[in-house]
């Protein structure tokens, strides 16, 4: 598959970063423009939400336009710069479509349990609200939970 449009969603975070390599290899590959996101939202903490909404809005273009800047230092020129007010599944949601992107790069905290439940998981909202393609890229760092039964089943089948 040719990838013309990688959309990798971005929280000014080094997780949501890991995605950036991946993305800038297919981008390479294909000769692909990527489409960086970035969700914005204003704090509700100050007395003037549009003054937050303002101020969120340019911290996110700033944030981006660095990303931009090393990615083009680092020899990836066709790159986009995106920025959308709300929640951050549902801008990579309408993004992905509107962009009419051809695969979505995002990494994840890897999360389970109780810390998945009360933080939630953008990767699985989004993964149920596109059906653009989506490669989730896990950070190095990030917990591996083996699910019950599959070390079990490993090693059964050693034997």
């Amino acid at each position: 598959m040719k990838l013309d449009k990688i959309l990798v969603p971005l929280d000014g975070s080094m997780l949501a970063e890991a995605a950036l390599s991946t993305a800038c290899e297919f981008a390479a590959r294909d000769g692909a423009t990527i489409s960086l996101l970035r969700a914005a939202e204003g704090t509700t903490l100050t007395s003037d939400p549009i003054v937050a909404q303002v101020t969120a809005i340019r911290e996110a273009e700033e944030y981006l336009a660095a990303v931009a800047k090393r990615l083009a230092d680092k020899g990836t020129t066709r790159v986009e710069a995106h920025v959308w007010y709300g929640p951050a599944a549902v801008a990579i949601v309408e993004a992905a479509a509107v962009q009419k992107v051809d695969l979505i790069v995002m990494s994840t905290h890897g999360r389970s349990g109780l810390g998945r439940l009360v933080v939630g998981s953008v990767a699985e909202s989004v993964l149920r609200g596109t059906t653009t393609p989506i490669l989730i890229v896990r950070a190095g760092h990030a917990p591996v939970d083996v699910p019950k039964g599959v070390a079990e089943a490993k090693g059964a089948a050693r034997v």
